[in-house]
């Protein structure tokens, strides 16, 4: 056995279909591609996205702006304005009961925008890299909390 010796299966291969050969080729008059429309005629090629008259989607879908339903909305809290609170234990219930947070969210986030000169702790679900960096250089201590889950919900229960 070798290459050379190699053909395909009997009745895998046919014969081209010539098509334009008049009456007698089986294939006759419009040549299979039936009498009037876009179709039948030379040089017809389909607008890209076409949906057969229907209006396409890209032309029902709004053209400005995404949104994202991934996206989680964090409470935000800035170094600034913990170095002005009292106390150096910040929790996210400690903050919100001194109404710094409103809505909580998926979680407190601390950014750093502000001075902090003296020793704190906090405790956060996430840490932007500047607030990490201000609250070490001032002594204190930046304790991240677990995510908050939410449960998913199935068809079943």
């Amino acid at each position: 056995m070798n290459l050379s010796n190699l053909r395909p299966p009997k009745g895998q291969r046919h014969k081209k279909r010539r098509l334009g050969q008049g009456m007698g080729s089986g294939r006759g008059k419009y040549s299979g591609r039936g009498a009037k429309g876009a179709k039948s005629i030379s040089g017809y090629s389909k607008m890209r996205g076409f949906e057969g008259g229907q209006m396409p989607l890209h032309r029902r879908l709004p053209k400005r702006g995404f949104t994202n339903i991934f996206h989680k909305e964090y409470a935000i809290v800035n170094v600034g304005a913990l170095e002005k609170l009292d106390g150096d234990n910040f929790t996210p219930d400690s903050l919100a009961a001194a109404g710094v947070v409103k809505k909580m969210g998926a979680g407190l986030k601390i950014l750093g925008n502000g001075e902090l000169t003296r020793k704190i702790s906090v405790q956060a679900h996430v840490y932007s890299k500047s607030a990490l960096d201000k609250i070490q250089k001032a002594g204190g201590s930046a304790e991240v909390l677990a995510k908050a889950s939410t449960p998913k919900k199935t068809g079943v229960e």
